[in-house]
């Protein structure tokens, strides 16, 4: 299978460079920069793409790998920093800028007869970032591009598929960014654009075919999200009967989950034991208000529940897990002897407690990727649009000690404010949204009565991959009706407020 090796050098923007040539139906694959002294360039590595970093190439220990072996022998961008380390290790000069450019800019020459540029236009808006600048090229490297305040917009050096570009194509605020990837990825590294949805289910069947032993039985924690849900359907699509799912209602769960989620999985014909722990959570729980005490509780008691579970399974040898593309990215550091590893497993502290090998058919997806493989695999739609759905549930969306009458009380209001959402055709607008139960009670007034009960807050919001968000703008007039439906259906509720924070500084759970 072809693919592109991005190094990376530490940039925010290094995923969506990823994302954006992967949007071209081609694979990518993100490294530590430190990795490229051993990058060995098979026949499938088709480019090499240069991320930019918040180093500055004059800094001692600065990234400073040797790409000798891919000069001339690959296409390879840099990007930003990518662009002013090649034109440093050939010998040109990078020196602080005399006017930093940070924002929109203009590219007002250009050359479009370039391999790179060709479909661009002058005047085109691109987005710079960067402190330093390329003031003098070495020999043999062309200018292809410039601003007004920045004579080395882009390079190539002359006779290699070699490109440096102090810009960033891969936002869109770079208004003509996705033409240029694409030029470098199909014009130049030539690429087929064969990476689909439907390509991916074929090899991840056959790869988990060749895996999994023909007796081996799998075990997997489902939660009713995207990525567990995917990754069940790819492997009993491999596998069949012999994937085992789990699901466990620890009695966090929203309104009806449990029975909702255990239907739609009936539906699929997969193989699903659902598990009613609720009682072994709440005891848990008791006496607890700390959030990373309840965390750790939830988790310690899914933990048993789950291998209690898992052991009445003959033949398990491996555990499947929902673990995507990003996980896997966080997990390596790129400064190279400082790499540490992260537990991003969906159900952390199992691999070591079971004695399991690890399956994870999802782990070089982006979320975007999944929700398509998904629609591939025809994924119902209430679970395939589904918003994220924090693991300890509403054990931290009730600020406080957690008991039954409260989880409850939340799982009405929040019932509420979900199925409104969807009555309104809001629901696909937002990324999450859910209520929390606060721990405080106010003064109320119902008909000539007076009232002391609690507060609930609504919380959503709008982002792309949770990593940043800002709170929908949701209309006056449906959280009007979502508030009066609230206090006047679920008792004991007699005041409704909207979160307007956005994250940062405020995270988008409350806990």
């Amino acid at each position: 299978m072809e693919r592109l090796i991005i190094l990376d050098f530490g940039s925010q923007y290094t995923q969506l460079i990823a994302r954006r040539i992967r949007e071209l139906h081609v694979f990518c694959e993100i490294h530590p920069y430190t990795h490229a002294p051993n990058l060995v360039l098979t026949d499938d590595i088709r480019g090499v793409v240069l991320s930019g970093s918040p180093c500055s190439v004059r800094e001692d220990g600065a990234p400073n790998p040797d790409l000798s072996h891919l000069l001339g022998h690959v296409p390879v961008l840099g990007v930003c920093y990518g662009a002013q380390l090649l034109a440093q290790q050939g010998g040109g000069e990078v020196t602080p800028a005399t006017i930093r450019e940070y924002g929109r800019a203009r590219l007002n020459e250009l050359n479009d007869e370039s391999p790179l540029l060709r479909g661009m236009h002058v005047d085109s808006q691109v987005w710079m970032s960067h402190g330093d600048t390329i003031q003098t090229l070495p020999v043999g490297y062309e200018i292809i591009a410039s601003t007004p305040e920045v004579a080395v917009a882009a390079f190539r050096i002359t006779g290699q598929d070699t490109y440096g570009i102090q810009f960033h194509p891969e936002v869109t605020h770079s208004t003509e960014g996705k033409q240029l990837l694409k030029n470098f990825v199909v014009g130049i590294c030539q690429c087929a654009q064969t990476w689909t949805p439907d390509h991916f289910v074929d090899s991840a069947v056959a790869a988990l075919q060749h895996t999994i032993g023909p007796d081996d039985q799998v075990i997997l924690g489902l939660s009713g999200g995207v990525d567990s849900s995917v990754a069940a359907l790819l492997l009993h699509r491999a596998i069949g009967p012999r994937l085992h799912g789990i699901f466990v209602d620890n009695g966090l769960l929203r309104q009806d989950e449990f029975a909702t989620v255990l239907r739609a999985y009936e539906g699929l014909g997969l193989n699903v034991t659902g598990v009613n722990a609720a009682p072994e959570f709440y005891a848990a729980l008791a006496g607890l208000s700390d959030p990373e005490a309840k965390r750790k509780a939830i988790g310690r008691t899914f933990i048993e529940v789950f291998d209690r579970e898992a052991q009445k399974v003959q033949g398990a040898r491996w555990l499947a897990q929902g673990t995507i593309y990003p996980d896997v990215i966080e997990s390596v550091s790129v400064h190279g002897a400082s790499v540490t590893i992260k537990s991003h497993h969906n159900v952390g502290g199992l691999p070591e407690k079971m004695n399991l090998k690890i399956v994870e058919p999802l782990r070089m997806l982006f979320k975007d990727e999944v929700r398509e493989v998904g629609a591939a695999l025809e994924l119902p739609a209430e679970i395939l649009n589904r918003h994220p759905f924090p693991g300890p549930g509403l054990g931290i969306r009730i600020l406080g000690d957690i008991t039954p009458e409260k989880v409850d009380l939340l799982q009405r209001a929040d019932g509420v404010f979900i199925n409104l959402l969807k009555e309104h055709g809001l629901y696909g607008q937002v990324w999450q949204a859910g209520a929390m139960l606060l721990p405080v009670q106010s003064v109320g007034v119902m008909g000539d009565e007076r009232t002391y009960e609690r507060v609930v807050a609504l919380r959503a919001v709008t982002s792309v991959d949770g990593m940043t968000a800002d709170w929908a703008h949701l209309p006056y007039e449906f959280l009007a009706e979502v508030s009066n439906k609230i206090i006047n259906q679920v008792r004991g509720i007699n005041r409704v407020v909207y979160d307007i924070s956005s994250k940062p500084p405020a995270t988008i759970e409350w806990e």
